[in-house]
């Protein structure tokens, strides 16, 4: 009796266009309720994402800019609207006071439990472990590749970045200089360095 073979998958499903398109619509299905009762525009919510998530030295307008490939003037307008809905804090920097950085503040946070990416993050979720571990690899290399294409901004988290070196429960980033606390190594950083795949 012979054994059955796993089924194979169709090499038209992994091809660079379908998976493009893929991604794409996960996208647009998982921003699907932005507006709504928090009348928040879709730049207003990347904004807020990006503020919650960002490490100490990433919450900052320029990198936010960056981020979301946009002009200086336009993120700066974006934070504004959010600054004066009580959504933001403006903080001076301590190691240089002409510079500034934004805290999401406790309004902000209770916005962000209505965020219209939860059910995407409860999919995610809902992955088994190895595929979760395999878009957290992924991912970033896909940022990283798309960035050096387009002449933008290669976005990840501190893991994963040339910058990072371990050390103890924390870290410390030699790009900025700054040691890092458990929980920042998986923050979003917009000077991010994708380590060499043989690493």
């Amino acid at each position: 009796m012979s054994r059955s073979k796993a089924p194979q998958a169709d090499p038209a499903e992994a091809a660079p266009a379908t998976l493009a398109e893929l991604l794409v619509h996960v996208g647009r299905s998982a921003r699907g309720e932005e507006g709504g009762p928090a009348r928040l525009t879709a730049a207003q919510w990347t904004a807020l994402r990006f503020f919650a998530r960002a490490n100490r030295a990433s919450r900052t307008p320029s990198a936010f800019a960056s981020f979301q490939a946009t002009t200086r003037g336009t993120a700066s307008q974006t934070i504004k609207t959010l600054e004066t809905r009580g959504l933001l804090a403006r903080r001076r920097s301590e190691s240089d006071g002409r510079s500034v950085h934004f805290e999401v503040t406790a309004e902000g946070q209770e916005m962000l439990a209505a965020d219209p990416l939860r059910h995407l993050m409860a999919a995610i979720d809902h992955l088994p472990q190895a595929d979760r571990a395999a878009l957290a690899r992924i991912l970033p290399e896909l940022s990283a590749q798309l960035a050096g294409a387009r002449g933008g901004t290669c976005v990840g988290t501190c893991g994963r970045c040339d910058h990072y070196e371990s050390r103890g429960d924390g870290g410390y980033c030699a790009c900025v200089a700054m040691s890092l606390a458990p929980f920042e190594i998986g923050q979003l950083c917009t000077r991010f360095s994708p380590r060499e795949a043989a690493e």
